[in-house]
């Protein structure tokens, strides 16, 4: 189970609604399965691909490496967002996560975050399972 505030579900529906109708992405800091911050970054997919990928750049991994250390948390997960499509991971999602984190998708109908779904994918990386969140 995946724990997260009120508070930080909303700055990740700010987020991914700027975005929109690209996706938008960051990560999900904490410990023990549960979110203490979020830092949202940009797409750093090209121009063309940003509707349906996004990406993330060695140095935005840094940054939230070294934004964890210093706030004693650890990188725990990915949020981003699907653009009017079901918030189900795809192929391109599979074949980019990594097992043991979190993967918060968030639907986004005509520019604004209906709801959020949680996934974390299987050790030996060929599916995923949907992981329960509790927003508080």
């Amino acid at each position: 189970m995946l724990a997260i505030s009120n508070d930080l579900i909303e700055r990740i529906n700010t987020h991914v609604e700027e975005a929109y109708p690209e996706e938008g992405a960051g990560f999900l800091l904490g410990v023990d399965g549960e979110v203490k911050e979020i830092l949202p970054l940009p797409n750093a997919r090209e121009d063309e691909a940003r509707h349906n990928r996004f990406l993330f750049t060695p140095e935005d991994y840094l940054k939230a490496e070294l934004k964890a250390d210093g706030l004693g948390l650890s990188l725990i997960g990915v949020f981003h967002s699907h653009p009017d499509c079901p918030n189900v991971p795809s192929e391109y999602d599979r074949e980019w996560a990594q097992p043991f984190f979190s993967y918060v998708i968030t639907r986004v109908d005509a520019g604004k975050a209906v709801n959020h779904r949680s996934w974390r994918l299987v050790e030996d990386r060929s599916k995923y399972d949907e992981e329960e969140i509790n927003f508080s």
